[in-house]
């Protein structure tokens, strides 16, 4: 590999504000903000909107769409398929 082409990889700290969860983990990116981590240690620290804990996929609270009544209007549209 070249020198001076890749970005600094190291730790850094992801918070979900919205679900009052962070975590610790190398990465490329960087922040001004830091934050001390359980260890003692000061990380950098990157705020994200949404993680694993509060998308609604991981959690459970995922919705299905009205995909029933879309199967409905296509059928009232051109019609039921015979033998099918």
């Amino acid at each position: 590999m070249r020198n001076g082409i890749h970005p600094a990889y190291g730790p850094v700290v992801f918070r979900d504000r919205a679900a009052n969860h962070a975590f610790l983990t190398r990465s490329t990116m960087s922040s001004d903000k830091t934050i001390e981590w359980e260890d003692g240690s000061t990380y950098p620290v990157v705020d994200v909107e949404i993680s694993n804990v509060s998308h609604p996929f991981y959690t459970g609270t995922a919705r299905v769409l009205d995909t029933a009544g879309r199967v409905e209007r296509f059928e009232r549209r051109f019609g039921k398929r015979d033998g099918a």
